[in-house]
């Protein structure tokens, strides 16, 4: 317990010397995981995610048939389980959000499509719950899927 509790404090003070994250998800078809590089906003024990192309972003839809991931962030790992979200005013609060974190201009260059987000909860709850498999499964920021 208190190696979760330690691993949660050494990621969320990552977070705040980061303005992109690393995002390790397992690939719906192939089973392999991949890494990509994305922006995020925290907001207290909640990360937002935002795909750049939306619901046709490859990883998003990998996370909807496999919502565990690992985020990294300055070499400090968290694994959690990720919920989309669809509600397109839920949706409009995330991309607010970033627009605020990152510019207007910087998220219209790079996001051509704005209908999902993703929230991955950081709650030191989630995560014990991930270590001890109580619940059940169900550079800029993402260049190479800007090229």
């Amino acid at each position: 317990m208190e190696q979760v509790e330690a691993q949660h404090r050494d990621f969320a003070s990552a977070l705040k010397e980061s303005e992109e994250i690393e995002l390790t998800v397992t690939g719906r078809i192939s089973g392999r995981k991949t890494t990509r590089p994305v922006w995020f906003v925290q907001e207290g024990d909640k990360i937002y995610l935002l795909p750049v192309t939306g619901s046709d972003t490859e990883w998003y839809k990998n996370v909807l048939k496999n919502p565990i991931v690992t985020l990294s962030a300055n070499e400090v790992t968290y694994a959690t389980k990720v919920r989309p979200i669809k509600d397109p005013a839920k949706v409009r609060e995330v991309v607010e959000k970033f627009r605020a974190k990152y510019g207007a201009g910087e998220i219209k260059k790079y996001y051509s499509k704005l209908d999902v987000a993703v929230e991955a909860p950081l709650g030191r709850t989630e995560q014990r719950r991930l270590k001890t498999g109580s619940r059940k499964s169900s550079s800029r920021a993402q260049r190479g899927e800007r090229r």
